[in-house]
């Protein structure tokens, strides 16, 4: 879809919803592995542009852009797509990074591809680029408490200080396989850290 263009190598995407209300939420943790890694390289993804907020940095050997959208979560791809147009970067290296309630508490998980397994985010960044053949890292945020719980509340609720605790540790990993799969590849980076917490 998309032709190499040596400006940028890599298109990083932290999936979040924009507003101080939303800082600590489950939906969030995209948003805040990205700043992470804009603080380990020295930069901030303050720029305006596509739609969301962004920043380039070195990382790993590698020229990025680092992305939080600032469209709201199910609108996501709309941000994607147009720094991907811009850059034409390819789809394998747009890399996204989410929320997942399939996974416990701060558990990640890195794929090579695959369906949006019911993540509005995913969903949209999908519908626009017309492809799920690009790699995710995952960030577990809990299942719902009891099945009736509305989904929508669940993924906008804050975790509670104990959460936080087994959450910080594993924002850091997120970022740390973001980094091993842009140097070495999503299977090296989900044979480490797939599972980890």
């Amino acid at each position: 879809m998309f032709f190499k263009n040596s400006s940028v190598d890599w298109l990083i995407i932290g999936l979040g919803n924009p507003g101080r209300e939303y800082e600590r939420t489950r939906h969030n943790v995209g948003f805040r592995t990205v700043e992470l890694l804009a603080g380990r390289a020295g930069v901030k993804p303050n720029r305006a542009k596509f739609r969301a907020l962004s920043c380039t940095a070195e990382l790993a050997g590698q020229r990025v852009l680092l992305l939080k959208p600032e469209t709201f979560m199910n609108n996501s791809g709309e941000a994607v797509q147009l720094a991907a147009m811009f850059y034409k970067v390819p789809i394998s290296h747009i890399l996204v990074v989410s929320d997942d309630i399939s996974l416990p508490v701060g558990r990640i998980r890195v794929r090579a591809e695959g369906s949006a397994g019911g993540h509005n985010g995913l969903k949209s960044i999908i519908a626009h680029l017309g492809s799920q053949d690009f790699p995710r890292v995952k960030i577990g945020v809990g299942a719902k408490p009891h099945p009736d719980y509305d989904l929508a509340d669940w993924v906008l609720s804050a975790f509670s200080a104990e959460e936080e605790k087994a959450l910080a540790p594993a924002l850091e990993h997120a970022a740390d396989a973001v980094l091993e799969l842009i140097q070495h590849g999503v299977q090296s980076a989900a044979g480490k850290f797939n599972g980890m917490k």
